[in-house]
């Protein structure tokens, strides 16, 4: 990716990310901007299928790494969902002049909720991959909680990589202030969202109640009997980008 580029934040966070600028018939139409999940950077395959396609389409994407992760600099231990959400927009206010429809996956499903109430009339669609929303809250043991709560970093099985996936305590604590499941969500849009039936973390059943809580009257949600978590298959993938087209 020899496209990658920085955007230095007020505190000196350089975030690394890649723009494709629109061009042609299609270059006034909305941005995508692609949210990766937790630990996951724009590298993965969901990402760049997309990012290629509207390129190839001279339409405008952005992609972008959360700070501690991937090619961006700063200490994962430090990320938040409100720092990465300040993060995703000042890269939209700093380089996407159009409207913005948001694909958010796993956790960055949770952040695109957050992005999109911020963004107001300038987002025009959102589309879920495996959305996980309130994962701190469902996902967790009581004992965990507590642990995280008390300033303990917690530590999973990883089923993606051999280390394990560690939680740590100021995520889980900004987390408590950005549940959205147990309210009314004020987004409007058309949304979007996929889920496997398989996927073993994050319940399929997450994606009909962040349904019923979003405000809007145009939500369409398909389950993928035989899908897992990442829907990152061949079929998923190309299930993934009729969907978006739906929404362009």
């Amino acid at each position: 990716m020899s496209d990658i580029r920085y955007h230095a934040m007020a505190d000196g966070r350089h975030i690394a990310f890649r723009l494709a600028e629109g061009r042609g018939p299609n270059r006034n139409g909305p941005c995508l901007v692609f949210l990766p999940g937790y630990m996951s950077d724009m590298a993965g395959s969901k990402a760049t299928a997309l990012f290629e396609d509207a390129r190839a389409e001279g339409r405008p994407a952005l992609l972008l790494d959360y700070s501690g992760c991937g090619e961006s600099s700063g200490d994962f231990a430090e990320g938040t969902l409100s720092r990465w959400r300040e993060e995703v927009l000042a890269l939209v206010d700093a380089y996407v002049n159009a409207p913005i429809v948001l694909v958010g996956s796993s956790m960055g499903g949770w952040l695109m909720l957050l992005v999109g109430e911020a963004l107001g009339s300038r987002l025009v669609g959102m589309v879920g991959i495996a959305a996980a929303p309130d994962f701190t809250r469902w996902g967790y043991t009581d004992d965990q909680r507590a642990r995280l709560a008390a300033g303990e970093i917690v530590y999973e099985d990883n089923p993606y990589g051999p280390e394990p996936t560690p939680t740590h305590p100021g995520f889980f604590a900004d987390a408590e202030g950005h549940m959205r499941l147990s309210g009314d969500i004020a987004i409007t849009c058309p949304v979007r969202l996929l889920h496997g039936q398989r996927d073993a973390d994050v319940p399929w059943d997450t994606s009909l109640r962040l349904a019923e809580a979003l405000r809007s009257d145009d939500i369409q949600v398909t389950l993928v009997k035989h899908g897992d978590h990442r829907l990152s298959r061949d079929s998923d993938i190309a299930l993934l980008k009729r969907t978006l087209s739906s929404l362009l």
